[in-house]
């Protein structure tokens, strides 16, 4: 019997979740009640005209992420959410919602692919105001997400109901990655990832309030950055607290070495204000936490994590005319 916890390993060595978010354009959230197979989309409730959509958006490799979502509602509702994140140009505070109600789950391939056409639906829902939060129960597809993931699902219902915050909706999700850092979450529209939550980062994060050290422990990255972006925008939430969270940002990598060991990247962000600002900064690879870690509780052997440190950091300048991506 494997006895192996990816999570527990992870969290043995000590390894730091920055940087591993994933990066997409549009996230493509459909409500379908589990039990789903390890590979969701596989699972009884998917019709195969969505299961060809998600494997031709594979195939051709568009920035695209499927999620099946489901809540303790879903069993009972005679619609289907559709909920559709697709990611800002230019200076960005996260995603666009577009949230549909459809008849049924055969209905939604349809909707779809007219949508990744460009065809905006026309009986979409205003629910701008609200924040959707997946958190990882998909314990077929990673063990660690099981364990971890289903008790803190609960824990997440109860402390939204404690803090009465009646915007906020919590969904279980099929596999975001990460399975290592569970309980994992994206906390939507804004697409930042979290992972290793406990009760008291995940107040402190639903309410943009408290200790903004927490984000030392629990913080995966922004989805619309790189990866190696991740760490420096890290390091200016470290140095601007709560208040960054309501920036609209950009990030571009300006120089990049062959071996991926140096980069050059720039964020430019836009406060309330209406403030203009860029900073740069020096990304070095951190051979001390380069780590070779299994990165699933199934993993067969080891893979390298490539983690990056912020040398050198500097507001280059005060008076950003414009932005282009």
């Amino acid at each position: 019997m494997n006895t192996f916890f990816c999570a527990d390993n992870s969290r043995e060595v000590g390894e730091s979740l920055i940087g591993s978010a994933t990066n997409y354009e549009t996230y493509i959230l459909i409500e379908c009640p589990p039990p789903w197979t390890s590979e969701a989309f596989n699972s009884r409730w998917v019709p195969n005209s969505l299961r060809n959509l998600v494997e031709e958006v594979k195939r051709n490799r568009l920035p695209v992420r499927f999620l099946l979502i489901a809540n303790d509602q879903s069993h009972k509702t005679d619609h289907t959410t559709l909920l559709i994140y697709q990611k800002q140009e230019g200076l960005s505070d996260g995603y666009r919602k577009h949230e549909l109600k459809l008849a049924n789950i055969e209905q939604v391939a349809g909707v779809v692919k007219k949508f990744l056409w460009g065809t905006i639906p026309n009986c979409e829902l205003d629910t701008s105001f609200t924040r959707d939060i997946l958190i990882c129960t998909h314990g077929s597809h990673d063990k660690c997400c099981a364990k971890y993931g289903n008790s803190f699902y609960f824990q997440a219902i109860d402390i939204i109901a404690n803090l009465s915050l009646d915007h906020v909706r919590i969904w279980r999700s099929s596999h975001i990655g990460g399975h290592r850092f569970a309980p994992t979450a994206i906390d939507l529209p804004a697409g930042r990832y979290y992972g290793a939550l406990d009760q008291d980062s995940f107040s402190a994060i639903l309410t943009r309030t408290g200790d903004i050290q927490c984000f030392n422990r629990v913080y995966r990255g922004w989805g619309i950055l790189p990866t190696a972006m991740q760490i420096l925008e890290k390091e200016l939430i470290m140095r601007h607290g709560w208040d960054w969270l309501n920036y609209k940002i950009a990030g571009k990598i300006l120089e990049q070495s062959l071996d991926n060991n140096t980069i050059l990247a720039e964020l430019t962000f836009e406060n309330p204000s209406g403030g203009l600002y860029a900073y740069q900064a020096k990304l070095v690879k951190d051979a001390a936490k380069t780590l070779e870690i299994k990165s699933s509780c199934n993993a067969e052997k080891a893979s390298t994590v490539l983690k990056y440190t912020v040398v050198s950091l500097c507001l280059t300048s005060k008076k950003v005319v414009s932005y282009s991506a």
